[in-house]
């Protein structure tokens, strides 16, 4: 009787602490992601639409100093008035503004680019991380790339908890 109870406690006892444990797991997000080929398509589209959006930019460059320098050797020369010469100054400081503004332009075009060629990959891959999670039952997986959690089971949300001891009610 005493090794029938003695058996029963030890086997709740062994189901109640595997019952309450929790699986975690870690994946390496960057090499994964670089195996993917539309990461390789994506990095080569991005890639030509700077490449391109650079030419423009050294174009206004070339355009600026082509200009700057037949400026000088007009004043070296003393063929323009100096009422030209200031006339002249003004605008290639304007087109020089040109190109600052260009500059920013170009980083804000090139971040929208990226994340319109990237989200729907991100998304693909937090999917699959997602259903594999869950699939295997994990409740935590976290990036061994970056130490973030790539996934969390909403029961281990503690925000709920963290706002009532706040005295937040909404």
């Amino acid at each position: 009787m005493k090794k029938t109870l003695l058996f029963t406690f030890g086997l709740v006892l062994l189901m109640t602490a595997t019952g309450f444990s929790q699986k975690f797991g870690y994946c390496n997000s960057a090499v994964v992601l670089t195996l993917l080929p539309e990461v390789k398509a994506a990095d080569s589209d991005l890639k030509a639409f700077q490449a391109q959006l650079t030419k423009r930019g050294q174009d206004m460059v070339k355009s600026l100093q082509e200009k700057d320098a037949e400026l000088k050797r007009k004043q070296e020369q003393g063929t323009i008035s100096p009422k030209e010469l200031e006339t002249q100054t003004a605008k290639l400081k304007e087109e020089e503004a040109k190109i600052g503004a260009y500059e920013q332009e170009m980083m804000q075009k090139l971040t929208q680019k990226r994340e319109e060629l990237f989200k729907p990959i991100f998304e693909r891959f937090n999917n699959a991380m997602n259903e594999v999670a869950k699939e295997k039952g994990f409740s935590l997986v976290f990036d061994s790339n970056t130490q973030v959690v790539l996934y969390a089971d909403e029961s281990l949300d503690v925000t709920p908890l963290v706002k009532t001891k706040l005295g937040i009610t909404n």
